[in-house]
């Protein structure tokens, strides 16, 4: 039975996580976000003189599929690698119960 390794990063970068990934990994580009906040330089005078700046979030989903035995490799493989400056949310999802028994012995 395969189980899947769900990887869903945000960053304010491109993540330099995707060199060393196996061959079998999806990779599947979520939309961006941009925020644009405008403030007044000054707030007595020149209303005219502003400032903006801009938040760019960046999304990525990885689809990592191994067997149940090379599961603990992997998972230690994904805690390893340094992700700085990216928040990231790890879910595994299993075909069938007695894999998820498995998987929860293992973590």
């Amino acid at each position: 039975m395969a189980t899947k390794i769900c990887v869903a990063i945000r960053s304010f970068h491109h993540p330099n996580l995707l060199w060393g990934l196996p061959p079998s990994t999806r990779r599947i580009a979520l939309p961006e976000s941009r925020v644009l906040y405008t403030v007044l330089r000054s707030p007595h005078i020149d209303k005219k003189s502003r400032e903006q700046f801009k938040m760019e979030i960046k999304k990525q989903y990885l689809v990592i599929k191994t067997q149940p035995h090379e599961l603990q490799k992997k998972f230690f493989w994904l805690k390893r690698q340094r992700i700085f400056g990216a928040q990231y949310e790890l879910l595994f999802s299993c075909k069938t119960r007695l894999d998820k028994e498995k998987l929860q012995g293992l973590l």
